[in-house]
């Protein structure tokens, strides 16, 4: 019925009533905390990404501890080495600095989700995601194929350590099938890959190469990484790293790709996660320091947001904080 006998204002009345009915719930087992972990002892503050600091393995512990503590669902781990090579080859070393962490956390906090990033990027004296060569025109670009048995060597090694999931996330053609392979013959069968199945060349991502130390020393990612004018190619990539057998698609970033969230969840039907990246939080932190925004609602409302686009799980360093506020 037309106005004035529909007046959808009824539901809005109360505050018990917009709860009843709300849409879209955001809930602490939704979200990932991502963790910096380094060679260093304790905490080392990142002067662009407020709150977030490098942390040692014990450091790392306790932070996952607090995630436990919390109601968050899991942590994600990047590796920052006391060394780097060529090839990236602390990666996929057992006594690599995220496969101590994994070990670490697994056995103080075992039901905590412990997602490990897969790549070499921060790892490779040259900040690529894989091994470099030089093409016929002279031009120096990753190695795609040479690549792929170093990326399932990195699998392997942390799903030894006791990942409960690793998550590609360098863009190679072909690395979820490599990595699958690799996964079940080493009898990792059970290990889910969470593929970074459209990630884009972005913008966003300043803070985290300065978290991760993984700024290429030449060059950029725009040859491997998606062309953020792309929609159709997200999901053609989506829908290929599914065949490959990836059991977790992801948009990275988030808020500018929500429409590309949507499209790949309707396309795919599988569990897909965001990843609500440094740039989204560095700008959030910045807006809330000089007073122009309130934090704690507008965190909330842009989880919120992502989780109505169509995310099942999301990625985001404000994972403890909405942890409290949601409490």
């Amino acid at each position: 019925m037309p106005f004035p006998a529909t007046r959808l204002r009824r539901l809005r009345a109360t505050p018990a009533l917009r709860d009843a009915v709300r849409e879209t719930r955001v809930d602490a087992g939704d979200l990932l905390l991502p963790l910096f972990v380094h060679e260093e002892p304790g905490r080392a503050p990142i002067g662009a990404m407020p709150g977030v600091e490098r942390l040692s393995v014990e450091e790392a512990v306790a932070e996952a501890q607090e995630c436990a503590r919390l109601g968050v669902a899991g942590v994600v781990l990047f590796g920052i080495p006391a060394k780097k090579d060529a090839e990236g080859s602390e990666a996929w070393a057992a006594g690599g600095i995220v496969q101590r962490a994994i070990s670490s956390i697994k056995a103080h906090v075992p039901g905590l989700l412990v997602v490990a990033d897969l790549c070499l990027c921060e790892y490779t004296d040259h900040g690529h995601c894989g091994v470099l060569c030089t093409t016929s025109a002279g031009l120096t670009t990753v190695d795609n194929d040479a690549s792929l048995p170093l990326l399932a060597r990195t699998a392997v090694a942390q799903a030894t350590a006791g990942a409960d999931i690793v998550a590609p996330s360098d863009m190679m053609d072909g690395r979820v099938g490599a990595i699958r392979a690799a996964l079940d013959e080493a009898g990792f069968t059970d290990t889910p890959i969470m593929s970074y199945s459209s990630k884009f060349a972005s913008a966003f991502y300043g803070p985290f190469r300065e978290a991760a130390d993984s700024t290429p020393q030449a060059g950029d990612r725009r040859g491997y990484q998606m062309d953020p004018a792309n929609g159709d190619e997200a999901v053609r990539e989506s829908l290929l790293d599914a065949a490959e057998g990836a059991d977790i698609l992801m948009v990275k970033p988030a808020l500018p790709y929500l429409d590309v969230l949507w499209r790949v969840k309707e396309a795919s039907r599988m569990p897909v996660c965001a990843y609500n990246v440094s740039g989204e939080y560095a700008m959030v932190k910045a807006a809330a320091a000089a007073g122009y925004i309130d934090e704690r609602a507008v965190v909330l409302e842009t989880l919120t947001a992502i989780r109505r686009a169509g995310a099942d799980i999301v990625i985001t360093y404000h994972a403890k904080d909405a942890a409290l506020w949601l409490q």
